[in-house]
C-alpha cells in the first residue's frame, strides 16, 4: 500500500537589506497595567543597553535586544543554538499610549519599559474605576 502526501511548497522571500537574516526568539516578559502607565519587564539575559532597539508603529511595539557576547563555539551545552539567538518581542498595545515618552532601563539582563498613557485615556480609566 502506498501513501500519497501532498508536496510541500515553500515560498522564498528576499531578505530585507536593512534587517539581518538571523533567527530570534521571544523573551519572557511581565506586564503591569498601572493607572497612569504600563510597565513591561522583559527578561533579556546577555544583552546590554547598546543592543536594545525599541520601535513603536501605530498600535504596535517592537523590542529587539541583540546579545553582545555569544557563547564560545568550543563550549558544549544543551540547545546551544537557542542560547545564541537574539530577542524580539512584538506586542499590539493600542493607540492609548504616549510612545515618544517611553522610559527604558536595563540592569543585569532585565529591561524595564515604562510607557505613559495618554492623558485622555488615563483620566477616563480613573473615572470608570471611581464610579
Amino acid at each position: 500500500m502506498n501513501t500519497l502526501t501532498a508536496a510541500l511548497t515553500t515560498t522564498s522571500r528576499r531578505p530585507s537589506p536593512s534587517k539581518p537574516n538571523h533567527e530570534v526568539r521571544r523573551p519572557n516578559f511581565d506586564c503591569r497595567d498601572l493607572p497612569d502607565e504600563l510597565r513591561l519587564v522583559i527578561y533579556v539575559p546577555g544583552t546590554e543597553a547598546a543592543g536594545v532597539e525599541i520601535e513603536a508603529r501605530g498600535p504596535d511595539l517592537t523590542v529587539t535586544a541583540r546579545k553582545s557576547h555569544f557563547v564560545r563555539p568550543n563550549w558544549t551545552a544543551l540547545h546551544l543554538e537557542a542560547v545564541q539567538k537574539d530577542y524580539r518581542l512584538k506586542l499590539r498595545l493600542g493607540h492609548g499610549f504616549a510612545y515618544p515618552d517611553i522610559r527604558a532601563e536595563i540592569h543585569e539582563g532585565i529591561l524595564t519599559l515604562t510607557i505613559p498613557k495618554r492623558p485622555a485615556v488615563a483620566s477616563a480609566r480613573a473615572e470608570r474605576f471611581a464610579a
